[in-house]
């Protein structure tokens, strides 16, 4: 049987995220309540990461010690597909000696030749295309908030990057509605938009976007390699910050995410991402734990 990657959140189908999720509650309910559950006793994890980060080594390093395994971090500097080792070689290398890999890095291609060529279970801790792990944690906040995403509407105000290719992808999983307001020159895939038309809406305007919205939701206008653009896509983006008049003409009781790192006063205004009632963003982010060792347990599983 073929290695079951997470690459994508079309890797899994609708029931195999379902499960995922549901699983995410327990385990979130069980780490609060220090019951152990080390389910991946033995097991190794190698990290791979070729883009800095916080939420993801953390969340990925602690989960595996709260699952009874271990994790390897691995940077550029450590491997030899930093130094042009062909990414087939380190592939069947590195998955000849662990269990499973998560990856973090530049070029999607990068995480799809690795798995390709890999022995054990890749998920994708971020590309510049697709970000699949924060969607778990996403939707697993938003059913703690107010339970199913289906038949919700989502408005996704700004860059149409890799979280918003994901939300696509994610539109299509979990049956919700999902309005995108981006500037011109910043849409997401077009292939994603024209695949899914059936339930994506593109303007150019923040509001039409966000009116009656049950989730609004953005990320940082610069993603990381692109910081030698961040003057001019702040003048692009600055009529799509998520402010208070924003937050005012959503549903009644909307609630707004990002995925982090935030810059308050640029892509969000301090009181949305810090108002107690209607900001789940510390939810969303302690849950990129739960949500990856619910993950992690499938994929061990499969």
């Amino acid at each position: 049987m073929a290695t079951k990657h997470f690459l994508t959140l079309k890797d899994c189908t609708p029931s195999e995220l379902k499960n995922i999720i549901e699983r995410a509650h327990e385990l979130k309910k069980m780490q609060h309540a220090h019951q152990p559950h080390l389910t991946a006793e033995g097991r190794v994890m190698a990290m791979i990461f070729e883009k800095s980060s916080t939420r993801t080594r953390v969340s990925f390093e602690t989960g595996m010690a709260q699952l009874g395994g271990h994790a390897l971090f691995l940077s550029a500097n450590d491997t030899q597909m930093g130094r042009g080792e062909p990414i087939e070689d380190t592939a069947k290398v590195i998955s000849s000696m662990v269990d499973i890999v998560m990856i973090r890095t530049f070029a999607h291609s990068t995480v799809e030749t690795f798995a390709q060529s890999s022995r054990v279970p890749v998920i994708n801790a971020l590309t510049d295309s697709y970000h699949p792990c924060q969607l778990l944690a996403d939707v697993q906040a938003f059913e703690e908030a107010q339970g199913s995403i289906q038949g919700k509407s989502v408005a996704w105000i700004g860059d149409g990057n890799n979280m918003c290719n994901s939300y696509i992808n994610a539109a299509a999983q979990w049956d919700f509605e999902l309005r995108i307001a981006c500037p011109e020159g910043y849409d997401p895939d077009a292939d994603l938009l024209e695949q899914h038309a059936d339930r994506i809406v593109l303007t150019r305007s923040a509001s039409e976007a966000a009116n009656g919205a049950n989730i609004l939701v953005t990320d940082t206008w610069a993603s990381m390699g692109q910081e030698d653009e961040k003057d001019g896509r702040s003048q692009d983006f600055a009529p799509f910050q998520v402010n208070k008049e924003l937050m005012s003409i959503a549903a009644p009781n909307a609630v707004f995410m990002h995925c982090l790192p935030a810059y308050r006063g640029s892509e969000v205004t301090a009181e949305v991402i810090d108002h107690p009632d209607t900001s789940i963003v510390w939810q969303e982010a302690e849950n990129r734990l739960h949500a990856q060792k619910a993950l992690i347990e499938f994929l061990l599983n499969q």
